[in-house]
């Protein structure tokens, strides 16, 4: 979306300086500029809130002779207060994915190139700057998509972070805990005003009954493992998220390594994630149990139409694999 900017000159009873002048067109930001007979000020920036960027533009413009400076001021605060706001679309976050993850070809599995955050870990560290800066008023004022993307977000770039901290001699995040606390359970950031740890975000604000009950996201959050759900190319985003963890869930169950059917033996095996948070399975929508919510992706799990149906029936015998907890580097 292109705006224009637009530069605002505050009147006084000296000059006949002209109330505004159009500027070059910018990307994606609404700007206003105050311009004295010297200096320039960038008072505000800001996606989210352009609209009512512009409607202060377009009040000045067309009421200027009466605007007194004491108004002026007031307005300008306005616009910067806009220019603060959260970038829901997590556009920071979404460049370093682009940059560091890669797919594998079949597209259910994902390596990190931990090497390439490392060099610019000033980028990850201003997102999670950005993440830590929220409030939990202003969270809580979100709707539940914008909030459960934004704990996704946050939970997968903490872990980044925590594996960097030693990185590289890092071969398992578990490497990263000690013999009295698991590396999940360091509070060793600050988000929503209070000390989190990363079983913090997941246990105490994600999977908190009757708050989001949403079991896909046991295939978006990335424990930084081999066993984990791929870690996803892009940033999870409200608009979208529907779209995100259905493809998360399709990818994880397509993955052969973790999961399968066993024609000979005719047993479902699956990753270990399905034991482990077992309960939370049965509140997806009417489906009250493991069985039953993989019968519902049996297109994913099994190869052919015969085994699908066998899913789809919800009797299969379950196995659970092993979990690989090596470090999802990337190959060198």
């Amino acid at each position: 979306m292109k705006t224009e900017s637009i530069a605002v000159y505050p009147l006084s009873a000296t000059t006949d300086v002209p109330l505004s002048t159009a500027h070059e067109t910018f990307r994606t930001a609404h700007f206003i500029l105050v311009e004295g007979k010297t200096d320039v000020g960038l008072i505000g920036y800001g996606e989210v809130h352009g609209e009512l960027m512009q409607t202060i533009c377009d009040w000045i413009l067309r009421f200027g002779e009466i605007v007194k400076s004491t108004i002026l001021l007031s307005l300008m605060l306005m616009a910067a207060q806009a220019a603060c706001a959260f970038d829901q679309t997590h556009g920071a976050w979404d460049e370093l994915l682009k940059r560091a993850v890669v797919v594998a070809p079949n597209g259910t599995s994902s390596r990190v190139d931990y090497a390439v955050l490392k060099r610019d870990d000033r980028a990850l560290n201003a997102y999670l700057g950005e993440l830590s800066a929220i409030t939990m008023d202003e969270f809580q004022s979100w709707s539940p998509d914008h909030r459960l993307a934004f704990l996704i977000n946050a939970y997968n770039a903490y872990t980044v972070k925590l594996v960097l901290t030693r990185y590289p001699g890092v071969k398992t995040i578990k490497d990263l805990g000690s013999i009295l606390q698991s590396p999940w359970k360091k509070e060793f950031f600050t988000l929503l005003g209070a000390p989190r740890s990363l079983d913090g975000i997941e246990h105490g604000l994600i999977r908190v009954p009757g708050v989001f009950d949403e079991p896909r996201i046991h295939f978006a959050l990335n424990c930084a493992s081999i066993g984990c759900p791929m870690l996803r190319d892009e940033a999870y985003a409200a608009p979208r998220l529907e779209g995100q963890l259905d493809s998360a869930t399709r990818r994880f169950l397509s993955d052969r390594s973790r999961n399968r059917y066993d024609v000979q033996s005719g047993t479902l095996e699956i990753s270990a994630i399905f034991d482990w948070y077992k309960g939370d399975f049965g509140k997806d929508r009417g489906v009250t149990s493991v069985r039953q919510f993989v019968a519902r992706y049996a297109d994913a799990v099994a190869d052919n139409a015969a085994a699908q149906a066998v899913i789809r029936r919800e009797k299969t015998p379950l196995r659970f694999l092993d979990y690989d907890w090596a470090l999802n580097d990337i190959v060198k």
